[in-house]
């Protein structure tokens, strides 16, 4: 059984940053992929940042030179680095890892951003 829990979500001010982490179980160089989305109120569930097999990843465009994704293998973690953020990143933000064709997500954490 996967399980993926996130933490670092918070309240911040535009301009400020804010560190996502996600924790899993069992070695996450395990999985096919490993990434972070978001759903904010009223829309749909999108994709920010993920990790795909070994090293390559992919970004939202509206997310591009701000955010970074990454693994920390000794912690068994994939981290969100979210820096220059803005009012329309507000939202909640989960956690998903792909392992053999089967998608598992976290809880989620809240992320808002004031103007």
């Amino acid at each position: 059984q996967v399980q993926l829990v996130e933490s670092g979500g918070g309240l911040v001010q535009a301009g400020g940053s804010l560190r996502l982490s996600c924790a899993a179980s069992g070695s996450i160089f395990s999985f096919n992929a490993m990434g972070w989305y978001r759903q904010a109120p009223g829309k749909q569930r999108d994709l920010v940042a993920r990790i795909i097999s070994g090293s390559t990843t992919n970004y939202a465009d509206s997310v591009k030179g701000r955010f970074t994704i990454s693994r920390d293998s000794a912690t068994n973690t994939v981290n969100l680095q979210m820096n220059n953020l803005k009012p329309e990143d507000t939202a909640v933000y989960y956690c998903n890892a792909l392992l053999h064709n089967k998608g598992y997500w976290g809880r989620g954490t809240q992320v808002t951003v004031s103007s």
